[in-house]
């Protein structure tokens, strides 16, 4: 059997909760239809706000901290498939949490992968996010990742940056976290158009730009250890690398 959702959380734990009192056996889980489909039944879960409020107050109430975190954690993996092995960590979850541990289990070896690989990602990233002024004194960065981290570099920078104003802006999943005056969090983007950067920004990006080419010796210019430094999936939006 291959159940279908629609890939939010919340249909996440509505299909929890189907699989547990519908003793459903699912081989496969996925948010659209296969391709290659011979003699699966399929079953479409329907989001159901009811249902997944009711897994989740489970979850807090029978999961230590530490496990319930890497529930939420493994769901901003968002483009791994994670489904099937984060159902099976659950399952495992309910009957027995010092299981959790059993790295010789498959499912469990797989999120606690996946979760460092994503706090690897996170913490690349808070060195090579780079953030620029806009005109009223706001920073403002922008991101492309294969995972939803920007939440994680928003707490993260909430104490480094003090009480300036900033945005950080996850420009394929339109969302973006922000901290001003009156709001610090996630909020999603609609619409976006390109903001305008303060006057000091173009200069000291200039200056930035001028200094990484001139401390670049071009008789030890290496492409390929640059590459495994700093590689291309952070390039989009570093200003050393912009012409």
């Amino acid at each position: 059997m291959i159940l279908i959702y629609d890939k939010t959380f919340e249909g996440f734990l509505t299909l929890v909760y189907e699989v547990y009192y519908k003793r459903l056996k699912p081989k496969n889980i996925s948010t659209k239809i296969p391709n290659n489909l011979f003699l699966e039944n399929l079953l479409h879960i329907k989001t159901d706000e009811i249902k997944a409020k009711k897994v989740m107050q489970a979850i807090k109430k029978n999961f230590y901290s530490k496990y319930f975190k890497t529930i939420l954690n493994i769901f901003m993996c968002d483009n791994d498939e994670f489904e099937l092995h984060l159902l099976n960590y659950i399952r495992i979850g309910f009957k027995d949490q010092k299981q959790l541990s059993n790295i010789n289990n498959s499912s469990i070896f797989y999120i606690q992968n996946l979760e460092k690989k994503l706090f690897s990602i996170n913490h690349k990233m808070t060195g090579f996010l780079r953030f620029e002024e806009l005109e009223d004194g706001t920073l403002y960065a922008k991101l492309e990742n294969n995972y939803n981290i920007c939440y994680f570099l928003g707490k993260h920078f909430y104490k480094r940056l003090n009480n300036q104003r900033y945005i950080i802006h996850d420009i394929n999943r339109k969302i973006a976290f922000i901290k001003n005056d009156n709001y610090f969090g996630i909020q999603n983007i609609a619409s976006f158009e390109e903001p305008t950067l303060s006057e000091n920004e173009e200069k000291f990006k200039k200056l930035w730009n001028n200094f990484f080419q001139t401390i670049s010796i071009e008789s030890r210019k290496n492409e390929k250890v640059q590459k495994n430094l700093v590689p291309l999936l952070y390039r989009t939006y570093m200003t050393e690398f912009q012409s």
